[in-house]
């Protein structure tokens, strides 16, 4: 017997801002059938081509003040990892620590924060690593 990952969840402080902030980040789409709106305690984002799920659940924990043990890795789906972050620093994120480089020239990754500081990986797209 095995399991599978029905969805990820994130808790927040407010479900509706951050699945709004999250569907601009990754472009994913609310459940026409139950949309997300201000005030709800639940909003969940889907990827319209994969099917992923994001789940943003309220929770009174107060704001978050430790490194994520889990955290999501982005690749841009087109253009470049330094494109992409870019486009999230212009879009509210905020910058946790810059790796580019780390094992040597065209490596690394961007750390970037979501605007509840939930951090996050912003890593190079398929064609960077091919070498195009």
């Amino acid at each position: 017997m095995t399991s599978f990952v029905s969805h990820t969840t994130i808790d927040c402080a407010d479900a509706h801002a951050l699945s709004r902030w999250w569907e601009g980040v990754l472009g994913y789409e609310q459940d026409p059938a139950d949309p997300n709106l201000p005030g709800h305690e639940e909003c969940l984002i889907r990827d319209p081509d994969t099917g992923h799920t994001l789940l943003f659940i309220e929770v009174p924990d107060g704001p978050k003040t430790t490194k994520n043990r889990l955290h999501l890795d982005l690749r841009p789906r087109t253009g470049t990892r330094d494109d992409e972050a870019a486009r999230l620093l212009a879009h509210g994120a905020t910058l946790v620590a810059d790796h580019r480089g780390i094992h040597g020239p065209g490596s690394g990754w961007w750390i970037l924060a979501d605007p509840e500081g939930n951090e996050f990986c912003v890593l190079r797209s398929r064609a960077e690593l091919a070498g195009g």
